[in-house]
């Protein structure tokens, strides 16, 4: 059915079309999605101490006020993280800010963290209680006279209802904010949530989302305080502003954060460097152009353990989990693999 919309879903305005597909998931216009290797023990995974039927989850932003996780994990998903949420309130940036480019199978987007703020967002998961593993993600207000305190007071609203909290230093859409990548400011973040938690009697796993414009000495500075501090996992990774010199469409020169297929190939060698120099001691979530069973397998391969995708699902339509599983089960049959995760880091052997 995807496939004989896309050409009428593709010439309407993208924020509109992703309003529209938030709607229909709300009122349940998705009709069921068949998916022939449901519960197959070959995707079974533990997430958090949880376990999911898969590896493989929704990007923060596609459900950015937590309207329609429960719909997600009808889709298939195995994981829904949300957000990002910002303690107030706030438009973004301003229109138009998301961009389909169509030859390069990609989105430009500069939103802005456009969303309704914690109070809201918390009151939304409290009265409808996920029925799947719901990470929410947290950012600070563009305005904020502290943006260390903004992130506390996301993981106080989120905490006890959250399976994990990510905290987002890595929109290229709000000023300065990748400026958290730099060691005395990363390590004093991971500082203050580190002494929050322990105030809250917390063990909510915390998750950092990552540039994938970082240098690689910053890779080795950022690989020791998540080590040092204990993070459950780390996102690589959030959009990027460069990669544009291959692109087709008009678009590509757009401000913003570049998603989708171009920045698969940057997304996995930053995935392998940072699986060798945390060993294991930390999960791998691998973001970047994963719409398909090949390239979920290269994500596995480089060294995440988990996927999730947004763009993907943009270009392939709602049953994107499903058809993922169907091609990465033939290649992990062709490799005599029990469970995919025998596959992780597999090109470091």
């Amino acid at each position: 059915m995807f496939s004989k919309l896309r050409s009428l879903i593709f010439k309407i305005d993208p924020e509109i079309a992703h309003t529209l597909a938030i709607k229909s998931l709300k009122l349940n216009l998705i009709g069921n999605i068949f998916d022939e290797n449901k519960g197959d023990l070959m995707f079974k995974s533990t997430l958090f101490g949880e376990i999911i039927d898969n590896p493989i989850g929704i990007a923060a932003g596609f459900d950015k006020n937590a309207e329609v996780y429960n719909p997600l994990f009808k889709l298939g998903f195995g994981f829904v993280e949300v957000g990002t949420i910002t303690p107030l309130e706030q438009y973004g940036n301003s229109k138009p800010r998301i961009f389909r480019l169509v030859e390069d199978q990609a989105l430009i987007n500069r939103l802005g963290f456009n969303n309704l703020g914690s109070e809201n967002v918390s009151s939304r998961v409290r009265s409808n209680l996920p029925k799947g593993l719901l990470g929410i993600n947290i950012g600070p207000n563009k305005d904020t006279k502290g943006r260390l305190n903004d992130y506390l007071i996301g993981l106080r609203a989120f905490h006890d209802i959250a399976k994990y909290i990510t905290v987002n230093i890595s929109s290229p859409n709000t000023e300065n904010l990748r400026n958290f990548h730099d060691e005395t400011r990363f390590e004093e973040l991971m500082n203050v949530i580190e002494k929050e938690k322990i105030r809250l009697k917390t063990k909510i796993p915390i998750v950092v989302k990552i540039s994938p414009d970082i240098l690689d000495n910053q890779i080795y500075l950022i690989s020791d305080i998540l080590i040092k501090y204990k993070v459950s996992a780390i996102i690589i990774s959030n959009t990027t502003e460069g990669s544009r010199e291959k692109l087709i469409n008009i678009s590509k020169h757009q401000k913003g954060g570049l998603s989708g297929k171009p920045l698969e190939e940057k997304s996995n060698q930053l995935i392998a460097k940072f699986y060798d120099l945390l060993k294991g001691k930390i999960e791998i979530i691998g973001v970047g152009g994963v719409d398909s069973g090949k390239s979920a397998y290269e994500k596995f391969s480089a060294g995440a353990s988990y996927v999730q995708l947004y763009t993907g699902m943009v270009f392939q339509g709602p049953n994107i989990v499903g058809k993922i599983k169907k091609e990465l089960k033939e290649l992990l049959i062709r490799d005599g693999v029990v469970n995919y995760r025998e596959i992780i880091g597999k090109n470091h052997i």
